[in-house]
């Protein structure tokens, strides 16, 4: 544990929340959970638990360690309960959305409290903007899953204190993470580098070269773990879609970062992915 920190409060309990929460609690922080909708908050602590009772039955866990970290974590249902040591946000990527919160949280948290954002595209420097003390403020960018994925993007803004980054750095080694320290750009590393991935891939079957089968199968054959396709349904397209929008308002509209139409659409017709049971795949309920 980083002995600065003590306690974490995450703030959106979708399934980035939920996995930074299971990260911090097996790196023995109390945790707090927060989400605007407490019934989105309720399933969040059963999916948690499912989702540790799947780690120790493939024994990547045992049962004492899975207990310990679901005591740790704690379901809040008031924004103004969410005190603690350090604050990470995992809300919908939205400018104005983020910017409310932290607000809030500011007021709510001492001065010594970290205000992290998990935002994986939208700049640390602006999403700050409007905060009495931005110096306190740092972009901590999981991936998803994020209690899976070792990878932690910590990105300072213009105004972060250099003493901030390092903290973050050093928490971010105390979850058993690689963190990577980045500059604050439209999509930072992975996610500016990851636009093509996806971008390409809609460009090819808008072209009908080839269909979403096809492409998926041919990407996985050439080492990827998921093809573009299965990646977007598991993250979520509109996710997906926010995140190349954010990076093509970033670069001034360039082009090659241009938002996709097919995503557009699947998006107006509500075939988000996995999470709606239709995406360019179909999930059948189990």
């Amino acid at each position: 544990m980083n002995h600065r920190i003590k306690t974490i409060g995450i703030a959106g309990a979708g399934t980035m929340g939920q996995g930074i929460a299971i990260s911090c609690a097996l790196a023995g922080y109390e945790t707090l959970l927060f989400d605007i909708n407490t019934e989105s908050s309720e399933k969040a602590i059963q999916q948690i638990r499912q989702s540790l009772d799947k780690s120790v039955s493939k024994a990547k866990l045992t049962r004492e360690a899975a207990e310990l970290s679901f005591a740790r974590i704690r379901r809040v249902t008031q924004l103004s309960k969410m005190k603690a040591d350090l604050i990470v946000e995992a809300v919908v990527e939205n400018l104005g959305v983020k910017r409310k919160l932290f607000l809030e949280l500011e007021d709510i948290n001492s001065p010594a409290s970290i205000l992290a954002t998990n935002t994986s595209s939208i700049s640390v420097t602006q999403i700050a903007a409007g905060l009495r003390d931005p110096s306190r403020f740092i972009g901590l960018h999981f991936f998803n899953p994020a209690h899976l994925m070792k990878l932690v993007e910590v990105i300072s803004g213009e105004l972060t204190k250099p003493e901030i980054a390092l903290t973050m750095m050093e928490f971010s080694k105390s979850l058993a993470k690689t963190p990577v320290q980045v500059k604050d750009s439209p999509g930072f590393i992975v996610n500016r580098v990851a636009r093509h991935f996806y971008v390409e891939s809609l460009k090819i079957l808008g072209e009908q070269v080839t269909d979403v089968e096809g492409i998926d199968k041919l990407m996985r054959s050439a080492g990827f773990k998921m093809g573009p396709f299965e990646l977007m349904d598991l993250i979520g397209i509109d996710v997906n879609y926010a995140v190349t929008t954010s990076v093509y308002e970033g670069f001034n509209r360039h082009p090659k970062f241009k938002p996709s139409e097919i995503q557009k659409n699947k998006i107006d017709q509500g075939l988000l992915g996995r999470k709606t049971g239709r995406g360019f795949y179909d999930y059948p309920k189990k």
